[in-house]
């Protein structure tokens, strides 16, 4: 018999096989000051592209003003108890009405934590004679729900309507020779490249198709649309999609999550969500503070007007000095470029120890060998000379990469002792 932690030992996995060099570098680094587009690492003050903060609310002195006296007031462990028995209160109720308004739903049910929220809320709406075909770059919360089914399920290629028809209609004949149904999961804004989900076109295929769709949009909830409501209402499409799911920790600078739909659903849901009914209930500290920044949202504009001009300045700045930036449309901008993992992170160090950028780096094993992608989240509270100043560094860092000068036998030894 083996010892099961034997394997841990010995193989760190597709990505801690680097551990040993990257820890608290490449992996895992520390970040220090106030959160912002100007923070420390290592002693080096950063402009930083790695905060999913799109309308800069985490620093907002408002949000910190309410969340001081929120904290003052209740604490953390208020209200003790899973909801369902001792953890309800008017303010919860409050936020889920707010919510279900701003996104033009009947109902709304709050969730503590986004990944294991959609996780459970998948395996709550589905049992084993249903059938799910779901976008194959899905995030890995959905990846994940979807293995928590017992039945069929069905990926399409990304944002590719012919395979996504040839893939229900693949489910429609399960579905109706084992007698379920069909659930549609796809996203809003995909997280990694930046595109939005094809959901005009998904919702034309009901003409074709019996089924529900849910969409997570937690890179879209906040600011896009006319009144920052999401990437179905930026397409037009709400009346479509049947559930909308999305966290409070993107736009909103915040923890936690919610998915809104019609009341007879979120009645089921509330009494069948187990990641909800075995958990203790969001801190009042956190929905009060959520108030707040959703009346900020509602009455300031200026937040997402803001965020468009950078991403507009970074993005058309990035075009015109001959980059790669794919088929986004949302502010998360992908750079995609050539080289090994030793180049890549020879580069990374170059930017942070030398033009003091810091961004997140995607390298094989999550892409394929060869390719690099840099992502860059622009927020409200970048500003000019943060963008003026990344773009010059990008322009500098990119000629030393064709030139080869990142070359590299293994990946530099940086890390911090675990």
């Amino acid at each position: 018999m083996a010892d099961v932690f034997a394997k841990l030992v010995k193989d760190g996995g597709p990505l801690g096989q680097h551990m040993d060099r990257a820890h608290g570098y490449f992996a895992f680094p520390k970040l220090e000051g106030e959160l912002g587009p100007r923070m420390t690492f290592r002693g080096k003050e950063m402009i930083v592209w790695s905060l999913n903060n799109y309308l800069g609310l985490v620093n907002h002195p408002e949000v910190r003003r309410v969340d001081a006296e929120a904290a003052a007031m209740y604490g953390m462990g208020n209200p003790m108890g899973a909801r369902m028995m001792s953890g309800n209160t008017a303010k919860h109720d409050q936020l889920e009405k707010v919510i279900s308004e701003f996104v033009n739903r009947e109902d709304t049910m709050l969730l503590n934590f986004g990944y294991q929220g959609i996780m459970s809320c998948i395996d709550a709406i589905v049992n084993r004679r249903d059938v799910i075909v779901y976008d194959g770059q899905a995030h890995a919360c959905i990846v994940d729900g979807v293995r928590l089914h017992m039945g069929h399920r069905y990926a399409y290629k990304h944002n590719d309507i012919a395979d996504c028809e040839k893939q229900l209609q693949r489910a429609t004949e399960m579905a109706n020779k084992n007698g379920g149904g069909i659930l549609l999961i796809t996203e809003g804004v995909f997280g990694m490249d930046g595109e939005q989900g094809i959901l005009k076109e998904i919702v034309e295929l009901k003409n074709k198709f019996e089924f529900r769709i849910l969409i997570d949009d937690a890179h879209g909830f906040g600011y896009m649309g006319p009144n920052g409501a999401g990437a179905d209402s930026a397409q037009g499409c709400q009346d479509g999609i049947d559930l909308y799911f999305s966290t409070f920790v993107k736009s909103m600078g915040s923890i936690g999550a919610f998915i809104s739909g019609p009341k007879d659903v979120l009645k089921y849901l509330r009494y069948n969500t187990r990641s909800q009914i075995f958990a203790k209930s969001l801190p009042l500290l956190i929905v009060e503070g959520m108030l707040a920044r959703m009346e900020m949202v509602k009455t300031m504009p200026e937040l997402r007007e803001k965020l468009w001009h950078n991403v507009n300045r970074l993005q058309e700045g990035l075009k015109a000095r001959g980059f790669d930036i794919g088929k986004t449309n949302s502010p998360v901008t992908p750079i995609y470029m050539k080289g090994d993992v030793p180049e890549a992170t020879s580069m990374v160090m170059d930017l942070r120890e030398n033009y003091h950028i810091f961004c997140s780096i995607v390298v094989y094993p999550v892409i394929p060998k060869g390719d690099i992608i840099y992502r860059i989240i622009p927020t409200a509270a970048h500003s000019d000379e943060d963008i003026d100043l990344t773009l010059k560094a990008f322009e500098d860092t990119k000629k030393k990469l064709d030139k080869g000068a990142y070359k590299a036998e293994k990946i530099p030894n940086m890390a911090e002792v675990m």
